[in-house]
Parts: structure tokens; C-alpha cells; sequence
């Protein structure tokens, strides 16, 4: 008995819906029309009184729940719209104009990322990535021999998105600390599926959204700043919120606050933390260590099945080396992804990966067999329609 599938009542779309999505975008859950409607609420009633009533702290009050889950401490964790300008946040600390310049990630680091640091190279930093030689995996041993003591940050994905293997970022955090390097995690695809723990890891940053395994809705990211470090980075990056006294409105250069506000800058998006509160409070409630037992055994039995229908699989087989999701590769993969999408069986589809397929904590066994029995379907009537076609010709 999955005690896990009570939950599914809480979701309203996997009533009619075959929802294999959740790397991509968590499903909705019911309360969080309920969040929305007490901040209209909230907003027709109180007005301009909302903000000291609540508002103004909620970047800090959300941020600890999603705290919570990834294993820092009350006040380390501040909401922001999304992991670029987390990333963008950090990385307005430092000075890239000197010698330690360099940035080290990774060729399979999501691509919002390796734009900014692409772009970072204007203000003299310097761009290395580690390649990865079958699309799934990074060497560890080539990480860790391209950070050296020119390197002022490592920015690394603790689960890839295109295959879902995960990194040893432990051992990637102890290498860049031993030449004077910082890291900065993006733990997107691994908080709420993979058990993280920020602080016993002892990255210097983190940054994630809450779109997909948090089930919180778009709009919500968030980023952990280790709290030794606070007192001496400055962003550039910045705004009035940052500020030790934001409504004193003072003239000239920023006096930073002493808290997480300092990695702030303008107003926060208030409606999309409403939205994101109901996954997190969900994911505390079930558990990580409890979804990551059940994400194993599905994700064990989805390749399983894929393989047994002559699919190759595009993510480790080592359960210990995979997050949640798994990458099946299947000719014409964007077009089966279309018609699976028309039929109410959503994955989705990625180029030079394949199709990726996420059972979450609310799924069922049997939805793993149904996808994987719905495209051996689409492709076998696209395979007949193809004969079909080349014999009238």
C-alpha cells in the first residue's frame, strides 16, 4: 500500500491526467487557489496597510519554508522571481577584473546559467567548462582538476536537467575551498526529490525555483547565501529593499542591511509567493527522505519498463547517481511528445536528450506502464502511416 497516493487528492489536475511532468512544472495543489485569494483578499481590505502587515517580510518568512526542505536555518534563505537574477545577484559580489577570475561549470549546466556567465566575460571573467563525453554524466575528475586557484567561483547543477545524474557536490565544495574558490549550487531539479542539505554540503550559495518538484507555481525563486559571508559581499546588483533602512530613503552610496534582505533589490513579487507557499508547506509535510524512497523505486521500474519496449535510457541506471527524472530516447521524439500531450499524458521532450518522464510522490505505479505502453502506440501508428504512405507512392 503507497501510503504516498493520499495525496493525490490535493491535486486537482491528476483526475483526468496522466502527469509524468513535475521536472518541467509541479502539479498544482488545492490550497493554492486559496493562498491567491487571500492575498486578493487581503489587498481589497487592508490596501497599503498589507505591507507591514505581512508583505514586507514574506520574502523571508517563504524563504524559510523552503529552507525547511534544503536544510539551512531560519533568515538564509530570501525569495526572488528566478534563478537568473539569483545568479546574477551573486556573481555582482565580485570583482572580475583581477586575476582570480576564472568561473568554472559545467557543458550540461542549464542554459540560463551558462548565459549569464557567458555574458559575465565582458567584466573579464573567465568562462571553463568541463565537457561531458556521453551527454549524461561530468567527470568529477575533470571538475575538480579545472578549479584552481584562478577560480573565483564554481557554479554547478546538483542534478542535470537533461539526464537527471547527479553530481558529488561535496567533493566539488571541498576542492574549490581548498584553492580559495566559491560555489554556487542550482538545485532546480533536486530540492523536493533529492534530499539536499546546504549546510552540511558547505556550498556557499544556492539558488532554485520552486516550478517544479516544490509544486509552487512560477514566478518564486529562491537563493541561500552562507551566513558567515554576509558581512562582506556587497552586490551590485541591488535596490532599495537592500537597504539597512530602506525608508529612511537616503541619498548616496548603499548602507546594506545585515540580514538576507541584503541580496534583495526592488519589490518583491508578492503574488508569486502566495502561490509557491502550498508546495512547500505539502513538501514539508510528506517529506523528501520519503519522496526520494518512493523516486527510486519508480524511477528503477520506469527504466525497467523502458528498456523491456527496446527504448534506450538516456539517464544513469545506478539509483544513487539519478534524481527523479528519467530521459527515455525514441525516434521523433518532439512529435510523440505532441500527440502524448494531446492524448493528456504529459512529459515533455528535450533536443539531444529525449523524453523526459518524472513520476512524483502523488503518482501511481501503473501511469509509469501507461506511458511507456502509449508510446510504444503513437509510434507504432506512426511507423504503419509511414508504410501506408511510402507503398501508395
Amino acid at each position: 500500500m503507497d501510503e504516498l497516493l493520499e495525496w493525490r487528492k490535493e491535486f486537482p489536475i491528476l483526475d483526468n491526467t496522466v502527469y509524468l511532468i513535475s521536472h518541467s512544472l509541479g502539479a498544482m495543489p488545492r490550497r493554492t487557489r486559496d493562498r491567491l485569494a487571500e492575498y486578493a483578499d487581503l489587498w481589497a481590505t487592508r490596501g497599503i496597510r498589507a505591507w507591514e502587515e505581512g508583505w514586507w517580510d514574506m520574502p523571508i518568512t517563504t524563504g524559510d519554508l523552503v529552507g525547511k526542505i534544503i536544510g539551512a536555518e531560519p533568515g538564509e534563505v530570501v525569495m526572488h522571481q528566478n534563478v537568473s537574477v539569483c545568479q546574477s545577484i551573486i556573481n555582482s559580489c565580485f570583482d572580475w577584473s583581477d586575476k582570480r577570475n576564472k568561473v568554472v561549470s559545467e557543458s550540461l549546466n542549464f542554459t540560463t546559467n551558462l548565459y549569464i556567465y557567458s555574458a559575465l566575460e565582458r567584466e573579464g571573467a573567465r568562462l571553463v567548462t568541463v565537457d561531458s563525453e556521453d551527454g549524461i554524466t561530468v567527470p568529477l575528475d575533470r571538475m575538480l582538476e579545472a578549479i584552481d586557484e584562478e577560480t573565483r567561483l564554481v557554479s554547478v547543477s546538483h542534478v542535470i536537467f537533461r539526464s537527471s545524474y547527479i553530481q558529488d557536490i561535496k567533493a566539488i565544495t571541498e576542492r574549490a575551498h581548498e584553492v580559495g574558490a566559491m560555489v554556487i549550487i542550482d538545485i532546480y531539479q533536486s530540492a523536493g526529490t533529492v534530499p539536499v542539505n546546504v549546510r552540511e554540503l558547505g556550498v556557499d550559495f544556492a539558488t532554485g525555483g520552486s516550478v517544479k518538484w516544490l509544486c509552487g507555481g512560477p514566478g518564486a525563486g529562491y537563493l541561500y547565501v552562507r551566513r558567515d559571508l554576509w558581512p562582506e559581499l556587497e552586490p551590485r546588483l541591488t535596490g532599495w529593499v537592500a537597504h539597512k533602512q530602506p525608508f529612511s530613503f537616503e541619498i548616496g552610496p548603499m548602507e546594506y542591511a545585515d540580514s538576507m534582505f541584503r541580496f534583495t533589490h526592488g519589490s518583491p513579487a508578492i503574488p508569486a509567493i502566495y502561490a509557491a507557499q502550498s508546495g512547500y508547506e505539502i513538501i514539508n509535510e510528506v517529506g523528501v527522505e520519503k519522496i526520494r524512497e518512493k523516486s527510486i523505486r519508480q524511477t528503477s521500474l520506469l527504466i525497467e519498463l523502458a528498456e523491456e519496449a527496446g527504448f534506450r535510457v538516456n539517464s544513469p541506471k545506478e539509483a544513487e547517481h539519478r534524481g527523479g527524472t528519467v530521459v527515455i530516447d525514441v525516434p521523433h521524439g518532439y512529435e510523440v511528445n505532441k500527440e502524448l500531450s494531446r492524448r493528456d499524458f504529459l512529459v515533455d521532450y528535450r533536443p539531444g536528450a529525449g523524453i523526459r518522464i518524472a513520476p512524483h510522490f502523488y503518482s501511481k505505479d501503473e501511469e509509469l506502464d501507461l506511458i511507456v505502453r502509449e508510446i510504444k502506440t503513437i509510434l507504432e501508428t506512426k511507423a504503419y502511416e509511414q508504410h501506408t504512405a511510402a507503398s501508395a507512392h
